[in-house]
């Protein structure tokens, strides 16, 4: 059923872009005969939508002349090792998760960082827009010869969890929870032993009792990945933060990329996040529902969420900011969050 919707979604975008016949998308530009190999884990899903609407645009206006090979299911790199499969040339564009080890995109940690204003979809695109542009995640992408294009702008997280369901905040302590980067030092506040397991590891992981709950962007994440399958709760508000795993491009390759091919690329953007929100708003639309039948909800109430930011919130925040105050301008980067944010 999701996989039907997404499909019913990308048909429905393709078909109406401004008015546009295939044949005068064919003829839009010009140029020579080249392919891209893309990077990414897992299946189609919301998550996707982004790289398949630009594979699409830049397939049907280059007559298929420019091509972009989405490899999914780790077929063309390991999902902890795109950013070092773009160093060696190895392909050309991938997406990469900052959690999936902050070592290698420091200053990127900031986007996991709990309880930034990035719920509204305007304002996350603004600033995650705004901090790709930053000196110091420039020169993250610079050591992996990458460069940022678009943001796959991941929602709000909540966990799906098995056992006994954390009514309380208190509840959580001892819970072995998947939660990367600053929301995983968010859960540590509460007692909770976090891991970053890989998103294809968690099914497992969860099935076999190893870990009581996995926070994912909500919902997309989660049922692509079947945890409802293996989970017996859901939180609904708990809202805790988000991450990044944006799509970047290998310098070398869009180096040689033809200046028509560049400008169509850069000018296929608007529609690349378009159809990206979409595709969460329209999955939600399926997921919510059939999540409220199959597991029991855990709603928190507002009084436990403002004690959980007091606690989890600024701490963790000026944590961050210490522990990298001598490696980049971590203060620059988190003020840049709240100055775009308009907060």
């Amino acid at each position: 059923m999701q996989r039907a919707a997404q499909k019913l979604f990308a048909a429905a975008v393709f078909a109406s872009f401004a008015g546009f016949s295939t044949a005068a998308l064919a003829a839009d530009v010009d140029g020579p005969k080249l392919e891209w190999k893309f990077s990414t884990w897992g299946k189609e899903r919301a998550f996707t939508v982004g790289i398949e609407t630009l594979a699409e645009l830049v397939t049907k206006k280059t007559g298929g002349n420019f091509t972009i090979r989405i490899g999914y299911g780790e077929a063309f790199s390991k999902d902890r090792e795109n950013l070092d499969s773009i160093k060696i040339n190895a392909i050309d564009s991938s997406h990469f998760c900052n959690f999936y080890h902050p070592g290698k995109n420091q200053s990127f940690m900031v986007f996991s960082l709990p309880f930034l204003p990035l719920g509204e979809w305007d304002v996350s695109l603004r600033v995650r827009e705004a901090l790709f542009k930053h000196p110091a995640l420039m020169a993250d992408m610079d050591r992996w010869n990458a460069m940022t294009y678009a943001t796959t702008l991941l929602p709000q997280y909540e966990f799906l969890g098995k056992g006994t369901p954390p009514t309380t905040l208190a509840a959580w302590k001892g819970k072995r929870v998947r939660a990367g980067g600053g929301l995983g030092d968010a859960m540590e506040v509460l007692g909770a032993i976090k891991t970053t397991t890989t998103a294809t590891e968690v099914y497992t992981s969860m099935q076999r009792g190893t870990m009581d709950a996995a926070s994912f962007p909500f919902t997309y994440a989660h049922f692509a990945y079947k945890i409802q399958e293996v989970a017996d709760w859901y939180t609904t508000n708990m809202a805790p933060g988000t991450a990044e795993c944006p799509i970047v491009f290998n310098k070398g390759s869009w180096d040689k990329l033809p200046e028509q091919y560049k400008k169509l690329v850069m000018d296929s953007k608007a529609e690349v996040n378009k159809a990206q929100i979409k595709a969460y708003v329209d999955i939600d639309k399926v997921n919510l529902p059939m999540l409220g039948k199959l597991l029991k909800p855990v709603t928190y109430s507002e009084g436990q969420l403002k004690d959980f930011r007091a606690v989890a919130g600024k701490p963790v925040w000026d944590k961050w900011v210490a522990d990298n105050k001598d490696k980049f301008d971590a203060q620059g980067v988190l003020d840049l969050v709240f100055k775009t944010a308009g907060n």
